[in-house]
């Protein structure tokens, strides 16, 4: 083998070498100088999964290096944290958002989860009222009510039914135990609902008056529907209630015929005698001619006047 191309070939075998030893170092010193210039801060992560409702102890958080910037609500105390309920789900090695954490001494439990203005009334409904289960903490519901008015009012429609409160948020549901005639234990589904306290009093009503059902609605979907409510007797015949009237077959003030007043009383007149008005008689006139003489004769009634 000729002994240039020997040389030729250690040579470029020697460059090689040289210029991939230079680019790993290049390419190393670049790697460490692009982690020495990324900080990381000390912030409070979950250490397990926390339910809503449940209360932060000492062993529920951790705190550990976050790469980057602190995130918008995040803590790096503990203490601040501690003590506080989780009204919404926190998942392992998940920053403590201070969105997601109940006021200072407000507790955990259903308490915390109630806002301002607001009140939670509980439920009790069973599989068919509660959706067959579908009736989760955060979905939203419209509440029937069906019985009959009181008073016996539209007694001939039968039963009524109407939508009474609408886009309902749904707090909690989950399963209570009642004893029934035979004191044995039966379960029960309890769904606790957030309402104003207007809407408070009139749920409690309805719970003890009338029949309650709920109806499961697309959370995004927050339009209010006026719908006239339906009777039972109304089934049959395909008529619809007018909307704010509770019977459709009984007309209201605005179009009820007004009564006819009683007719006034004829008085007969007094029989009256009629004289026909008589014209006078029209005298009859004579005119007689006798040579350059003229005469005229009128005749009237019997009377005769004579004109020369």
């Amino acid at each position: 083998m000729n002994k240039r191309f020997i040389a030729v070939l250690v040579f470029a075998f020697i460059v090689a070498s040289g210029a991939s030893l230079l680019l790993y170092r290049l390419m190393s010193s670049k790697q460490q100088t692009a982690k020495a210039a990324q900080s990381t801060v000390k912030i409070v992560l979950a250490a397990h999964n926390m339910e809503v409702g449940s209360l932060i102890k000492e062993g529920d958080i951790k705190l550990a290096d976050w790469p980057g910037a602190m995130p918008v609500g995040s803590t790096a105390k503990s203490q601040e944290i501690i003590g506080r309920g989780v009204t919404a789900p926190i998942y392992e090695a998940e920053p403590i958002l201070e969105s997601r954490l109940a006021p200072k001494g407000a507790g955990g439990g259903l308490a915390a989860m109630i806002p301002t203005g607001m009140r939670a009334v509980a439920v009790r409904v069973n599989e068919v009222v509660g959706v067959a289960g579908f009736v989760v903490p955060g979905m939203r519901v419209d509440i029937l009510i069906s019985g009959s008015p009181p008073n016996g009012r539209h007694a001939e429609l039968g039963s009524l039914t109407k939508t009474m409160l609408q886009n309902i948020e749904v707090l909690s549901a989950g399963q209570d135990f009642k004893k029934d005639a035979e004191g044995k234990p039966i379960s029960v589904q309890v769904v606790n609902l957030l309402v104003t306290p207007e809407q408070a009093e009139m749920l409690s009503l309805a719970t003890s008056q009338t029949t309650i059902q709920l109806i499961l609605r697309n959370p995004l979907d927050r339009q209010v529907s006026k719908t006239p409510g339906a009777a039972y007797a109304h089934l049959f015949t395909g008529q619809k209630l007018q909307l704010g009237d509770t019977s459709a077959s009984q007309p209201s003030d605005a179009v009820r015929p007004r009564p006819r007043p009683a007719p006034r009383p004829v008085i007969p007149l007094e029989p009256r005698t009629v004289f026909a008005r008589q014209e006078p008689a029209q005298p009859f006139v004579m005119e007689i001619i006798q040579g350059n003489r003229r005469n005229e004769t009128k005749f009237s009634a019997g009377t005769e006047e004579k004109k020369q």
